[in-house]
């Protein structure tokens, strides 16, 4: 079980895009994801009549490493971490460690 998901909100700690926030829209592999609106890139891209896709300069976003991360949580408006707890029914469940709530999801 990954600390974050697909669909989490984040804030970024570290970097150029340090205390934006996003939702995270893809998890490329153990150590990258990619978040709406952050780390942005412009890429020069050929036109591909194939695709019917035109070229010039595209704004995309890049991944971002998860260690650049923390995930946002909404009662105490800040970053926090988060741990795992398994529940009496032997699920495992991730919380915020600042405040013990358990995250939904």
């Amino acid at each position: 079980m990954r600390k974050i998901k697909k669909g989490d909100q984040v804030v970024v700690i570290a970097g150029r895009d340090k205390g934006k926030r996003g939702d995270v829209s893809k998890v490329v592999d153990a150590t990258h994801l990619v978040v709406n609106g952050i780390n942005q890139v412009r890429r020069h891209t050929k036109p591909n009549p194939m695709k019917n896709q035109p070229g010039g300069i595209v704004t995309v976003e890049a991944p971002i490493a998860v260690s650049n991360v923390a995930i946002w949580n909404p009662v105490t408006r800040k970053a926090d971490r988060i741990g795992f707890r398994i529940l009496e029914d032997g699920r495992k469940v991730r919380f915020y460690k600042s405040n013990g709530e358990q995250i939904n999801g």
